[in-house]
């Protein structure tokens, strides 16, 4: 008997949905929908040897970008802009949510924006955002407090107060509390980790709001984000000095130290996933190397990418941004999963 001949439609491989696969078997048509990522997995895009050649490629047209900035909202998705998750005082905490029309209640996922924890605001993250809750999560994108208005430890603690109103607001928007998971870019990417790896830190819970809730997620995304602040590198860097008070690491090293999340690693931590590329002359990927072997000596779950050749915010290039949600997709899948 011959094997079987397969053909496929790609309905849409960008959102990494569906495709259809038509087996012609014994003469009889058999139509199998499945996941699109998981037949088309994207190449990992050729990189570059410098910056400055990445900069040429883009100026030229050899690389092109995603648009962040217009993303429609499908139908599909219901989107709840400006909700209060916390308040400190009289300053209110926002997110927008956007939410799966389905009646099952489905996993959440908090997007967490960049900006070397002194700018960006929540919408940087709306892609994510829309193109997670298209797929059947729960999303949220958040403001947080940033270094000009409230230095270490208040972004970790507005971080973990968006976990928690998730957790509290669950039923409300149809959300499965047990399922909660955090993705974040550069400085977002370290608060997920923060938020990820500290549940048992009091000191780093806050006073937002939801008190007795559990800040505990069950997944972290880390986007290049910084894993150990201690370092000789990152101990140099303004930015960092600004985010912690401006206090210099010889003045008090125990303070970068608390805010680098490989300190509050423990054996129960959730599975990770690490996106990260070799020429990042922000974050350098010695960060994600250290937390790797971090994460396997605890033997917690994790999933750790390499882009040779590509610089920090990397996924805003198109054939990266297609890698890095394939992994993304085929992660969450394991350790996050959609209702079946």
């Amino acid at each position: 008997m011959k094997n079987p001949i397969i053909s496929e439609i790609v309905n849409s491989t960008k959102q990494g949905i569906v495709s259809t696969v038509m087996l012609s078997f014994a003469g009889i048509l058999i139509s199998i929908p499945v996941l699109a990522y998981d037949m088309l997995e994207p190449p990992m895009p050729k990189g570059y040897a410098t910056e400055a050649q990445l900069k040429i490629a883009l100026l030229t047209g050899q690389v092109k970008l995603i648009d962040a900035k217009n993303v429609p909202v499908p139908d599909s998705v219901r989107e709840i802009k400006g909700l209060e998750y916390g308040k400190v005082g009289q300053r209110s905490l926002h997110l927008d949510l956007y939410l799966p029309r389905t009646d099952k209640p489905v996993p959440g996922l908090i997007f967490i924006h960049g900006g070397a924890w002194k700018s960006g605001n929540r919408a940087d993250m709306k892609y994510y955002a829309v193109k997670y809750a298209a797929r059947g999560y729960a999303t949220a994108t958040i403001s947080y407090r940033l270094t000009n208005e409230a230095p270490f430890p208040a972004a970790v603690h507005d971080t973990k107060c968006a976990v928690r109103w998730m957790r509290a607001n669950a039923k409300k928007y149809n959300i499965n509390p047990d399922k909660i998971g955090v993705s974040g870019n550069s400085a977002g990417g370290h608060l997920s980790m923060m938020a990820g790896y500290s549940s048992d830190v009091a000191k780093l819970e806050g006073v937002g709001g939801h008190p007795g809730i559990s800040s505990r997620v069950q997944v972290v995304v880390n986007y290049y984000g910084p894993a150990d602040l201690t370092t000789p590198f990152a101990r140099k860097q303004k930015v960092l000095h600004d985010f912690l008070s401006g206090k210099q690491y010889d003045d008090e090293p125990e303070i970068y130290a608390f805010a680098s999340p490989i300190t509050h690693l423990t054996r129960d931590d959730p599975p990770t996933l690490i996106l990260h590329g070799t020429i990042d002359s922000t974050v350098p990927i010695a960060q994600a190397d250290k937390l790797a072997k971090k994460l396997n000596q605890l033997n917690i779950p994790m999933v750790y990418e390499k882009f040779p050749g590509w610089p920090h915010t990397m996924d805003l290039a198109e054939p990266v941004n297609d890698r890095c949600c394939y992994l993304m997709d085929r992660f969450l899948d394991k350790y996050l999963p959609l209702p079946k």
